[in-house]
């Protein structure tokens, strides 16, 4: 999305499963909108729902499929009926499956890791020249059975280590009261968003969408003008 101020950052609305949802996100400026194919998340839906809601996207934002550990047939039929411009491989996939992946759809890839403390980043090394970009995304709480959307965030001041020609998305608990900290903390090219504009798991509420867009746009605006100022 482009600021007022005129910075760009990218905004990822994952999760969807409304037209409601889907229009009000690309209304709003999101840069990605992000459909999850996994059956123990409250957001999972099926393909050829995802595929009627993608087509409002089309053109406007990136389609971003989200599998977590999915085997080559659920990949099959998501990429022939979603139609994706990226893949988002949310589980434990090795460099080797990201590779075979790639090479099988000749879509970008979005690998994604759970950090909880500074080792958990020096995983990405295998994966770097792999994978098209990283989302960092915070550990899952004890007994969550889900790798993502769990509403808890991590220390951002981790994403100081990081080489800076790493392009990657921050996710993890964020919601208009925090982006603006994790953005001005961690100067992330892109954040990705799901249960922190939710009024319940799995739903969007379009009121916090629009909450969380406008924070995102006080904060882009803020580094602008600070930056212009050095």
């Amino acid at each position: 999305m482009k600021t007022s101020a005129g910075t760009n950052i990218d905004v990822k609305i994952c999760g969807l499963r409304t037209a409601e949802a889907v229009q009000r996100a690309l209304d709003l400026g999101a840069t990605h909108v992000g459909f999850i194919f996994f059956g123990k998340s409250p957001r999972n839906i099926d393909p050829a729902d995802a595929a009627e809601l993608a087509e409002l996207a089309r053109g406007r934002a990136k389609v971003v499929a989200v599998t977590v550990n999915a085997d080559n047939d659920d990949l099959d039929e998501i990429v022939a009926l979603l139609r994706p411009d990226m893949l988002q491989l949310h589980g434990s996939e090795s460099p080797e499956r990201v590779l075979t992946v790639k090479a099988m759809y000749g879509l970008p890839i979005i690998k994604a890791f759970s950090v909880r403390e500074a080792g958990d980043l020096a995983r990405i090394d295998a994966y770097v020249g792999i994978a098209d970009r990283f989302l960092f995304d915070a550990k899952p709480p004890a007994g969550s059975d889900l790798p993502g959307g769990n509403g808890v965030s991590f220390d951002w001041t981790l994403m100081h280590a990081l080489d800076g020609g790493v392009d990657y998305m921050l996710s993890g608990g964020l919601n208009k009261d925090n982006v603006g900290e994790a953005i001005a903390m961690t100067r992330a090219a892109g954040i990705d968003v799901s249960s922190g504009v939710e009024s319940a798991p799995g739903v969007k509420d379009i009121t916090r969408m629009e909450e969380f867009f406008e924070a995102v746009r006080r904060a882009t605006d803020r580094a602008s003008a600070a930056g212009s100022t050095m």
